[in-house]
């Protein structure tokens, strides 16, 4: 049977409560859009698995809860993050700004060389908006961040955000990754390898990769 997939890693969507993170996740993983949601409690995910550069990547892409009183328990998921997603939502300026103290978060809490983008989302509310286009793209810029407006209405630019975090992630664990390529093409070189060299310290297992 072919393998599921390749590499294994985490991403988290963060901001404030209302920003649509939920819904993104929803659209991205099962294409489905709902109007209305509850409230996130503590932290949910979903995954999926999509191709990159030839590379099957299993996706474990985390679901913040944005109210404060669950802050202590969501900062406990960024430790093990490689890839965050930094959402607002352009109807609301309140959402911007705090982007800053999410920000502030992730440099205390995640993991060094995390891969982050910037997510202005509700990008089909046009006639609520305020914060502009350009002021997303200037904090991205502020924060060596990319950029994307979304709208999981829509479906404008999903795939597109979540499929560019993905490769940022990849590209920062080159070196792992140009393992698992030539691994997968020695594979049954490297089984006869191990079977000269006996008993192993643990169980290997060459055809997946965790970066968790």
């Amino acid at each position: 049977m072919a393998k599921q997939y390749d590499v294994l890693f985490r991403l988290l969507l963060i901001g404030d409560s209302g920003v649509g993170k939920t819904c993104l996740l929803c659209r991205f993983t099962d294409n489905e859009f709902h109007s209305s949601h509850i409230s996130t409690i503590g932290v949910d995910f979903k995954m999926k698995t999509i191709e990159v550069d030839g590379i099957k990547v299993r996706i474990q892409i985390w679901d913040t809860a944005g109210q404060e009183r669950y802050q202590t328990i969501t900062k406990q998921y960024y430790r093990r993050a490689q890839g965050i997603f930094l959402v607002y939502d352009i109807s609301s300026e309140r959402s911007y700004q705090h982007i800053m103290k999410w920000v502030s978060d992730v440099d205390e809490y995640a993991p060094e060389g995390v891969q982050k983008i910037l997510i202005g989302n509700k990008a089909d509310e046009e006639q609520k908006r305020q914060v502009g286009r350009e002021q997303g793209q200037q904090l991205a810029k502020e924060y060596g961040m990319d950029f994307y407006e979304t709208s999981a209405c829509t479906n404008l630019n999903i795939k597109e955000s979540f499929t560019r975090l993905t490769e940022l992630v990849l590209q920062a664990h080159r070196k792992e990754l140009d393992g698992l390529r030539t691994r997968a093409s020695n594979e049954l070189a490297l089984a006869e390898l191990e079977e000269e060299e006996g008993k192993a310290e643990g169980p290997v297992n060459s055809s997946k990769t965790c970066w968790c």
